[in-house]
């Protein structure tokens, strides 16, 4: 007759997913972004969505929300409505990864989504955590509805424009800050706001 706690544990086994082991060799894809018309293409999304063992269509609505914009899965690309620096998809397939898949506790990989209620967590099978996932488009949404002229507040430079000033994605606008540097937290002053384009002036 087989142990009831043993047949727990072998259960328990067969619901986690296989741990990767050294953590030093999960490594994202750099992304292969183009421009291609009025479109831009992250042309290894698939791979992507692979290695962080997450579905297309999240990792999809996710950068799609965080942009801004419309889009869709052909193949293994991505394609978006609009013309995107290449920094700034980057970022956000490591905001992604951040969010969605990496162990805040022991930063592995080793994770999956998981539903409790209407929240969703981040349950590590390297570790035993868990955590909510954190809401970066709500915040963003709520920022940008805020978005006005003379507005003052402090933004992180996210990418860097092809005329060198640094660029900010706040919902569906991107912020332009003169002699900003990706990371760097600057406060500003809005200047003037002209449909999806937002002018700054540093304090």
């Amino acid at each position: 007759m087989t142990d009831p706690y043993e047949a727990l544990l072998d259960r328990a086994y067969e619901n986690i997913t296989e741990t990767s082991g050294d953590e030093g060799r999960f490594t994202v894809p750099p992304a292969k972004v183009f421009i291609e018309g009025k479109t831009t293409v992250l042309e290894n999304f698939g791979e992507i969505a692979s290695i962080l063992r997450r579905e297309p269509d999240h990792l999809m609505k996710f950068l799609l929300g965080e942009l801004g914009t419309s889009g869709k899965i052909d193949g293994n690309r991505a394609v978006f409505n609009g013309k995107f620096e290449f920094d700034l998809i980057k970022g956000l397939v490591t905001k992604y990864t951040e969010d969605y898949v990496i162990c805040s506790e022991c930063g592995k990989p080793d994770t999956r989504l998981v539903k409790d209620g209407r929240i969703t967590l981040l349950r590590c099978d390297a570790c035993g955590s868990h955590r909510p996932v954190r809401k970066r488009r709500a915040r963003a949404e709520s920022a940008a509805n805020q978005l006005e002229e003379g507005k003052e507040m402090t933004v992180e430079i996210q990418s860097i424009s092809k005329r060198g000033d640094g660029v900010v994605r706040i919902g569906k606008y991107t912020m332009y800050v003169s002699g900003g540097k990706p990371g760097q937290k600057v406060q500003i002053r809005i200047t003037r706001v002209a449909g999806s384009i937002v002018f700054t002036e540093r304090m």
